[in-house]
């Protein structure tokens, strides 16, 4: 990416995409947004709050360029963050023919991984886009979009290979109930990003069989060490995991009351099926894709991930919740 950076796009209209356009109207005058539905998109423009997430957050429409182009979007905008679930991240790109993303920064948002590749979404743009490594960035927690909308204090990490770059992102987002640190460690806080979202699931079923905060505390703190032990074999640079991108992170996603992951879990730990629990939740668990991927990675680097072998077992082996948490925990220490 040469010269200097000046607009921002956001791809995606759920509850993280819009809570980083409420982000972005505190200090940028113009914020090009995508947005799939035509008719949300009117809705917004009329009515100044998106109609299906976080409907409490007052959008200033007088900021915003709407558009269900994304095409144009991108035309418009120098850094794209894109904030849509990894599942239909290849779907959403191939449908509307996009064939270049040249010049352009990519922001990654995503906390998961592209299920038809098993790629994170770094890797996926750089191998799909050639948009080169240095030119991508990751935005990572802990954060959720719902205490955004509360205005509740809440800190970002914005990672990236170039200084410049982790800092203009930092700045455009950073405001008075936003904190905003940055790194160079894109691949590690993407990857942890992916992997927290297993690990809530994982205690979101532990508490729907009841096991109490003793027992979770446990798993969590084995968690922490499975993120450590994987990044550091696929991507190993110093990095220190009891920080906010990769520790915070994961601890806000196990506990928080707003976590869909966490949720989901507790729903397939109370005896819901899968199918049962994404129909009631109407909203993306993005572990459930994301265990597969890591399961599947995780084959040629052998890493032990004992939480994540339970997971996978228990949703897409149809493993007894009950009788593979007790295995896990003689395994825990």
């Amino acid at each position: 990416m040469s010269g200097t950076l000046k607009s921002i796009g956001v791809i995606g209209a759920g509850s993280w995409a819009t809570a980083i356009v409420k982000m972005l109207l505190n200090n940028c005058d113009n914020v090009n947004w995508w947005i799939r539905s035509e008719n949300n998109l009117e809705y917004i423009k009329e009515f100044k709050h998106n109609p299906k997430y976080l409907r409490s957050v007052e959008l200033n429409t007088d900021k915003l360029t709407l558009s269900n182009n994304l095409k144009e979007v991108i035309a418009n905008s120098d850094c794209l963050i894109v904030a849509i679930p990894s599942a239909f991240l290849h779907t959403t790109f191939s449908e509307n023919e996009i064939q270049t993303l040249k010049g352009k920064v990519i922001v990654s948002a995503i906390k998961g991984i592209i299920p038809e590749f098993n790629l994170i979404a770094g890797k996926y743009f750089h191998d799909h886009y050639d948009v080169p490594f240095e030119d991508i960035a990751v935005i990572s927690g802990p954060c959720h979009a719902e205490e955004v909308a509360l205005e509740r204090l809440s800190y970002l990490t914005i990672a990236a290979e170039k200084e410049n770059i982790a800092n203009w992102v930092a700045d455009q987002l950073s405001c008075r109930y936003i904190n905003t640190t940055t790194s160079d460690d894109t691949y590690g806080t993407e990857i942890s990003a992916v992997l927290k979202n297993v690990y809530a699931i994982g205690a979101g079923i532990c508490h729907g069989l009841h096991y109490g905060d003793n027992f979770i505390a446990v798993l969590i703190s084995n968690a922490i060490q499975e993120i450590e032990n994987f990044v550091d074999q696929v991507h190993p640079i110093h990095r220190d995991v009891k920080s906010s991108a990769y520790l915070g992170d994961l601890l806000v996603t196990a506990y928080s009351q707003f976590s869909r992951n966490r949720t989901f879990g507790n729903m397939i730990g109370k005896g819901y099926s899968v199918k049962s629990a994404m129909v009631e939740m109407d909203m993306v668990a993005e572990g459930y894709y994301a265990v597969k991927c890591i399961h599947a990675i995780n084959e040629k680097h052998q890493v032990e991930l004992p939480i994540v072998e339970a997971v996978y077992n228990i949703l897409y082996e149809d493993f007894s919740p009950l009788l593979e948490i007790k295995i896990l925990s003689d395994k825990l220490s």
